[in-house]
């Protein structure tokens, strides 16, 4: 697959050609909560630039990240795949974990069409980072320049100091996290673009995540307003990501880059539990909805709508019709073939893909058609269920069997068992459009329902398990 690809760099005319494809970037947040956002309802937390940018474009209703936790979300988004075909189950702590060089990602694919692929961010896709003879780092992948962490922003969002750039660290630098990261892509755009080429933007925003560390002017907004210690400090860090989009947008233009740039604004999972440790005692983030519900159930580490349905945003001049909400479900496993549809793209036939492209819904509301439902698993979550299956209006919901971990632990191989031998059993099914907090089970009401979803997800599931490795 990897010569395939170089080959297709070589022989693609497209890549030296000049057309109406976007430039592309893509702003994924760290924890950031579906209701964080003004736009989506928060009662309190101002988002104005967000606000703004939702007017100009899309805002999904039914957003969904590909996993309840950072680094497997972040393997389905940079792949099209649930991300245990990637092998990568949990959250990466350091040891041999990592994204293979043998998975196909977006980068690759838009570098055949002549894109210049920049990463700046948090990259957390590597057990070794930045040791290119031991794992691939964001070059081998795609990205021709990257500016990034392995994790977060060390020791917190003000004045990190654990950046690489193109495998040398940085030292400290001065700001905060998610602004130094637009600042980094405005000075690749003038000092590394070439003028005349597409480019592809990954702006991977520590902001929620903790350790948190908000601008005072920020946190003095909301002082008066808080009621839990450490309120204040996490609803500036969402002012900070919407400040730092509000430099982004006036960055792209200055620059003429606005109208023809497709940004897509999403987060990781759903928000941090702030009683979950003592580190995270200032994430308050919410699963609320843009329908006024006041919490989605679950969070971060569960498969229930509040860990994996997030905020999802689009905007394109040139190629959206906005100001819509759209009530689609769409999910992050969608991104790459939605890029490649726009940047005309052809992914190779032998790459099995979980996600549709959006482009349909770019100019109107339609019903996509999906080979395969919305699909998760996460063998370590929280609560009763590790399984979901989203199909149309409704969410089945099941547990597995095997022997149970501790939320929040890294996976060790010794944990292989539990993901590629389990099955699925104790099925309750929702219907979202009715029931968004998931609270009335209608699997006794409707026994052929879940008994039609619970086959599709077993035969999902069994296919996902042909294609799981065990790091040993």
């Amino acid at each position: 697959m990897k010569y395939l690809i170089a080959l297709l760099l070589l022989l693609n005319p497209l890549s030296c050609l000049a057309d109406d494809r976007p430039n592309i970037i893509v702003v994924l947040c760290d924890d950031l909560g579906r209701g964080d956002l003004s736009c989506y309802g928060h009662p309190i937390i101002k988002t104005p630039n967000l606000d703004q940018f939702a007017k100009e474009g899309i805002l999904f209703t039914d957003s969904y990240s590909t996993s309840p936790v950072c680094s497997p979300s972040r393997a389905g988004l940079f792949t099209g795949r649930n991300p245990n075909r990637a092998g990568i189950y949990d959250w990466i702590s350091s040891g041999p974990v990592h994204l293979r060089q043998k998975e196909v990602t977006i980068p690759q694919l838009l570098k055949t069409a002549g894109y210049q692929t920049m990463l700046a961010g948090k990259w957390h896709l590597n057990g070794r980072f930045n040791k290119p003879k031991e794992q691939p780092t964001p070059s081998e992948h795609g990205f021709d320049y990257w500016f990034a962490t392995h994790n977060n922003a060390s020791p917190s969002h003000r004045n990190p100091r654990n950046f690489i750039r193109n495998g040398v660290p940085v030292g400290e630098l001065e700001g905060y996290s998610s602004s130094i990261v637009v600042k980094e892509l405005m000075t690749w755009l003038d000092d590394h673009r070439k003028s005349d080429q597409t480019f592809a933007s990954f702006l991977t925003f520590h902001e929620p995540h903790s350790p948190i560390a908000s601008p005072p002017d920020l946190v003095n907004k909301y002082l008066k307003h808080q009621t839990i210690p450490g309120q204040a400090e996490y609803w500036a860090n969402v002012g900070q990501i919407d400040r730092a989009m509000g430099e982004l947008m006036h960055g792209l233009k200055q620059r003429d880059l606005d109208q023809n740039t497709l940004i897509i604004f999403t987060s990781d999972n759903g928000p941090e539990d702030w009683m979950r440790y003592p580190g995270v005692w200032n994430a308050h983030g919410t699963a609320g909805t843009a329908e006024g519900e006041i919490a989605l159930r679950g969070m971060k580490l569960d498969v229930f709508e509040g860990g994996i349905r997030v905020s999802g945003l689009a905007r394109w001049p040139e190629g959206i019709k906005g100001n819509r909400v759209v009530k689609e479900p769409v999910g992050a496993v969608d991104i790459l073939p939605t890029l490649c549809d726009v940047a005309k793209v052809k992914i190779p036939q032998d790459v099995h893909l979980d996600g549709v492209s959006w482009d349909p819904l770019f100019k109107e509301e339609v019903k996509l058609t999906r080979k395969t439902p919305l699909f998760w698993f996460y063998y370590n979550a929280r609560g009763y269920a590790h399984f979901a299956l989203r199909d149309g209006d409704y969410m089945l919901l099941a547990s597995r069997d095997q022997e149970q971990y501790r939320t929040g632990t890294p996976y060790t191989p010794k944990r292989y068992k539990a993901i590629g031998h389990c099955k699925t059993r104790s099925h309750q099914i929702y219907n979202l459009r009715t029931d968004p907090m998931q609270v009335v089970d209608l699997g006794k009401t409707e026994p052929e329902l879940l008994n039609k979803m619970r086959a599709k997800l077993d035969g999902i599931f069994v296919g996902v398990q042909k294609e799981t490795i065990s790091w040993e």
